[in-house]
């Protein structure tokens, strides 16, 4: 079975998203088309790595991942193949295979350069469709990624915030706000490791406390705020019954930190 995921700005619903999904069921009609996500925010390179980082590694092996999310379309950037791990991927290179790849070296890394294997008519504004689209429907098919163009030096990189660790203290920062509204940060499991998760870990994001880190958003009551450690192996601040982003005004950058008594 071979499988190609999405992940897109377009948004639920677009009709670019429907283009997309033409031209690979045109070149493969037995391909599984699975949509990881269309709601990144409009040029949100750092949400659209989140997504893959956080999701790909999930899916078969040899599955296609085509990431758009590409606010230098037209210009000078590349678009590249990855194989990184199991998975292969199809991306512009602007830092949205970065997460990934700051993990897992990529073992193979191929420039587009070869329209063999692009729809005859390419435009300015829609390489997802009329590049990436097709690059990943013949991939499905089997060809060596090795015709697709010339190797790629390296990918581009984002700068990602650092957790900083100093004795009874974690230093974080919120990465994510999920489609409930509550609060990923940068903190993970393993870094409060072994430290108690009682009342003697305090959580702090910006004027607002929480003591203690749970297992489930239920240990606590509605409309509390509660730090668990979310699916993701990630420290998260939920209001319990509620949009933690929206009722206390928090954004993504916005700093965290751990402490113990």
């Amino acid at each position: 079975m071979s499988v190609i995921t999405l992940t897109t700005d377009f948004g639920t619903g677009s009709p670019y998203v429907a283009a997309m999904k033409g031209v690979i069921l045109a070149i493969n009609p037995a391909v599984t088309l699975v949509d990881l996500t269309h709601d990144v925010p409009a040029q949100d390179i750092r949400q659209g790595a989140l997504v893959l980082d956080q999701v790909a590694e999930r899916f078969p092996e040899d599955t296609v991942h085509v990431a758009v999310v590409d606010p230098g379309v037209g210009t000078d950037r590349a678009i590249v193949y990855a194989r990184i791990g199991r998975q292969q991927y199809v991306a512009p290179d602007n830092g949205l295979l970065s997460r990934l790849a700051s993990r897992i070296a990529p073992s193979m890394l191929i420039r587009l350069t070869n329209p063999e294997y692009w729809l005859a008519e390419v435009s300015r504004t829609f390489h997802g469709r009329d590049i990436m689209a097709p690059v990943a429907a013949h991939l499905s098919l089997g060809i060596d990624p090795d015709r697709l163009g010339l190797p790629h030096r390296a990918l581009a990189e984002l700068d990602w915030p650092e957790v900083r660790q100093a004795g009874g203290r974690i230093d974080g920062t919120v990465i994510e706000v999920d489609s409930f509204g509550n609060l990923i940060t940068n903190i993970t499991a393993e870094m409060i490791g072994s430290r108690p998760t009682d009342e003697r870990a305090c959580v702090v994001c910006n004027i607002y406390d929480t003591w203690g880190i749970y297992r489930t958003y239920a240990e606590q009551l509605r409309g509390t705020l509660v730090a668990v450690i979310g699916s993701g192996g990630r420290l998260e601040l939920a209001v319990v019954g509620d949009n933690a982003a929206r009722r206390l005004g928090i954004q993504v950058g916005t700093p965290v930190v751990v402490s113990w008594e």
